[in-house]
């Protein structure tokens, strides 16, 4: 009788579900695309919890059952209607290569755990750096995330600067980071992670359109040094999280040049603005950053977590992490080899996921990036101007991406309204939007990720809210 360790690296039991999931996922892909079913079926966490709970299920005679279920579940990125969070609907190629990577399972601290890996990383960090307008200098590492790239980008502004590294803060040493206050949450959160603290990080206010007002880095410069911190970095927003709204990156460079500071640049969202003729201009200055970090799986649609760690030096990657690791590398520190990416990163075993994004080059050419950027950046165009052409909306600043936020006019409470719609569109399913508050007041807001996505959808959504709004403010029977 076949032990149950045999049945389980059975190559044709895996080609018969292989087979199998791939036809399931394949009808998900078609009916999801077509519009057809929820986007969302909305459970309540306890609920969710429950189901899944081991020993609940009924017993399985294969796995597939099982991933049914994950996929009833789940949020359907692909749909048309799914305008929720910046995650991107992944091409159906990279569940391929995604498959391939986990069955091959490559580490990429040493050379020889991750050929592959480390070879792609060094060509693809290479060809984005060459495309944000970066020299021949830049190169750059591949992590799991945007916060771990924003904190790996940190710690190499740090370690420009001082040797924290090997001798730990100094008595009196005080850091700080300028950066907007609509910055993502992890650039607060690497901030503390180094030890900063709450005074660490300086937050520049915005203007009304939620950019970084760089006519204040001046003051706010000069009253972090007469408060005796020293400034490590400014980071600039390519786009902000909240809003999509693109700091004057050209005005932060030339700050940073007058005073020496290291720039660096969240371009997790928007940063692949430089694949298009139409909008590089949003990211005009991005070249003179000292470091950006690119989402892959936001706006250039590889499956999560997958994140470029771009330097303008590439020799300041090496500096970060600089320890000795005698079972791991021959070569000990001060060697400069891409080939071994533990040397660079603060991980050491990681998913290969650079292979999505070769193989979505290789596949389609870089003008899939360029028409994504286009389509869903053109959408939000057409959602803003929608919204303004119906007086029961109104737009909280001209979007300058694929994010717009926007609400329903009332003269009741507009933050109470707008957020009980939001729930009742979670409730109900078809829709899958979120919300968030700007300078105090409610707002909701659509990501544009889903290039299937159309001026229809974009409508419904719009004359579904206003029911919504009926519903709730119609008086009692």
């Amino acid at each position: 009788m076949e032990n149950i360790m045999d049945q389980a690296y059975s190559a044709d039991d895996f080609r018969r579900q292989g087979h199998a999931l791939i036809d399931m996922l394949a009808d998900y892909l078609e009916k999801t695309t077509s519009g057809a079913g929820k986007t969302i079926d909305w459970k309540p966490p306890g609920d969710q919890l429950a189901y899944w709970q081991l020993g609940s299920l009924q017993p399985l005679t294969q796995p597939l059952a099982l991933f049914q279920e994950a996929i009833e579940r789940s949020i359907h990125l692909h749909s048309p209607r799914y305008m929720g969070h910046q995650t991107t609907p992944p091409l159906p190629v990279t569940v391929l290569s995604s498959a391939v990577s986990a069955l091959l399972n490559q580490g990429q601290a040493v050379y020889e755990m991750g050929m592959v890996g480390n070879s792609l990383e060094k060509i693809m960090s290479e060809y984005l750096a060459q495309t944000l307008g970066f020299g021949k200098e830049a190169s750059g590492i591949m992590t799991s995330g945007g916060s771990l790239g924003n904190l790996t980008a940190l710690l190499a502004a740090r370690a420009a600067v001082s040797n924290v590294w090997n001798e730990g803060h100094q008595e009196g040493q005080r850091w700080a980071v300028l950066v907007s206050e609509e910055a993502h949450y992890c650039i607060d959160r690497a901030t503390r992670i180094m030890g900063l603290g709450t005074e660490g990080i300086i937050k520049v206010p915005v203007n009304e359109r939620y950019q970084m007002r760089t006519d204040l880095l001046e003051p706010y410069y000069q009253q972090v040094r007469a408060e005796g911190k020293q400034v490590l970095c400014v980071v600039g927003c390519a786009c902000t999280t909240s809003t999509g709204s693109y700091d004057d990156l050209e005005a932060i460079a030339a700050f940073c040049q007058k005073y020496n500071l290291w720039f660096h640049v969240d371009g997790a969202h928007g940063a692949p603005a430089a694949f298009s003729p139409q909008y590089k201009h949003l990211v005009k200055g991005i070249e003179q950053a000292d470091s950006v970090v690119v989402d892959y799986h936001k706006m250039m649609m590889t499956p999560s977590l997958s994140t470029a760690v771009i330097f303008k030096r590439g020799s300041n990657s090496y500096k970060t992490f600089a320890q000795r690791a005698q079972y791991l590398w021959a070569e000990q520190p001060g060697e400069e080899e891409w080939y071994n990416g533990g040397k660079r990163t603060l991980e050491c075993t990681k998913n290969m996921s650079i292979l999505n994004v070769y193989t979505i080059l290789c596949t389609y050419g870089e003008e899939i990036f360029k028409e994504n950027i286009e389509r869903l950046y053109g959408l939000a165009t057409t959602f803003s101007a929608q919204v303004r052409a119906n007086p029961a909306f109104e737009l909280a600043y001209e979007p300058e991406c694929n994010i717009v936020c926007f609400r329903y006019r009332t003269d009741g409470d507009p933050n109470r309204l707008n957020q009980q719609i939001r729930q009742l569109l979670l409730e109900e399913g078809d829709f899958f939007i979120v919300q968030t508050t700007l300078k105090g007041q409610t707002y909701l807001r659509v990501s544009l990720m889903n290039p299937l996505t159309t001026e229809r959808e974009l409508q419904e959504l719009l004359e579904t809210i206003e029911q919504k709004a009926a519903f709730l403010q119609a008086p009692p029977a």
